[in-house]
């Protein structure tokens, strides 16, 4: 049996890099607009408001998490999903989100499946500190089948610009401190599915494997964390250099994105303790690379500091419950391209 990997599951990281690298080349026939802050390809967008301040912007789906929730009936956890893929990328610029908006289309509107997800949506602005402002919800009958459906996500948040977090103060031996993930969050579910499914162990999702206090369907449709009261108390302590939101393309392939082009990073991946649904996802037959390469693996954000700020970061954090973990550090570049 040949080894499960994103790729076979149906998903292309480097198809997906490649195309950013395409709209890039689009936008570089056309004048940028001066109001614009950086480039394509980061966390969330900018764009100058006047007033020394930016608008800060983002969007974002879960994903085939949506196919797991069909299957186990369990809606209500994509909501925070749909949330958290937003709000947690915009805070890594340092914005403060504002506002929140959801579109919704399907086949056939589910009024009873629909308000588990909104519910979920407002419990989790709520909890990031911004409204839901509004939203669409389309029936598409012919595009989606009867039970089918999509959800995608758009986030805005304001930062004062000289106070943007682009990673570009990060220096040779900072820190990388990482926070603890709730699971698997909204990536890789493509792989998950392959995995879990008739292709890898082809395990009863209701079951409860030994040792485990929940069943395999509660691990994998726990919803994503929202990290961004986290981030906003440790932004206050002025020790951030820079953040990264643990999503598609694992731990390397996030933080790689803020890091200045002449430093790297190294990671230990044996200095946390990795959540046994991660375990259970590998024994399938997937290579510990490309687990790596496409899992959060427990750690769902990441902070970049000076060493010497270590505890002023985990004394701001720990009023939340946090218990920040040293990951990693800057080093000089090697082989970088």
């Amino acid at each position: 049996m040949s080894k499960l990997s994103y790729e076979n599951s149906g998903v292309s990281i480097t198809g997906g890099d490649a195309w950013v690298e395409t709209i890039k080349g689009l936008l570089s026939k056309h004048p940028k607009d001066k109001n614009c802050v950086g480039g394509v390809g980061g966390f969330a967008g900018l764009y100058r408001i006047g007033g020394g301040q930016c608008l800060a912007a983002c969007c974002d789906g879960v994903g085939t998490k949506l196919e797991l929730a069909k299957a186990t009936g369990l809606y209500k956890g994509l909501g925070q999903d749909l949330v958290a893929m937003n709000v947690n990328d915009l805070v890594t610029v340092g914005a403060r989100p504002l506002f929140f908006l959801d579109y919704a289309a399907c086949g056939k509107l589910d009024e009873t499946i629909l308000k588990q997800i909104v519910e979920g949506v407002i419990d989790a602005c709520d909890e990031s500190l911004c409204a839901l402002l509004g939203g669409e919800t389309a029936e598409m009958p012919g595009v989606y089948g009867a039970d089918g459906f999509d959800l995608a996500g758009f986030s805005v948040g304001i930062v004062d610009e000289d106070k943007i977090i682009d990673g570009s103060n990060i220096q040779e031996g900072n820190l990388l401190v990482g926070l603890p993930s709730s699971g698997v969050h909204s990536n890789g579910y493509s792989l998950v599915r392959s995995a879990l499914g008739k292709g890898g162990l082809d395990i009863p999702l209701d079951s409860t494997p030994k040792g485990w206090k929940e069943s395999v369907a509660e691990a994998v449709m726990r919803p994503t964390k929202l990290y961004v009261k986290a981030a906003l108390a440790a932004i206050k302590t002025g020790v951030v250099h820079g953040m990264a939101h643990i999503t598609g393309g694992g731990m390397y392939g996030n933080v790689i994105r803020i890091i200045p082009k002449h430093l790297d990073i190294a990671v230990d991946f044996k200095s946390w303790e990795r959540p046994a649904i991660f375990d259970l996802i590998q024994s399938a037959g997937i290579d510990e690379e490309e687990m790596q390469r496409v899992f959060n693996l427990g750690i769902g954000y990441v902070f970049v500091i000076d060493a010497t700020e270590l505890k002023r970061l985990e004394e701001a954090l720990a009023p939340l419950g946090e218990k920040p973990v040293v990951i990693g550090e800057v080093i000089k570049c090697t082989s970088r391209g």
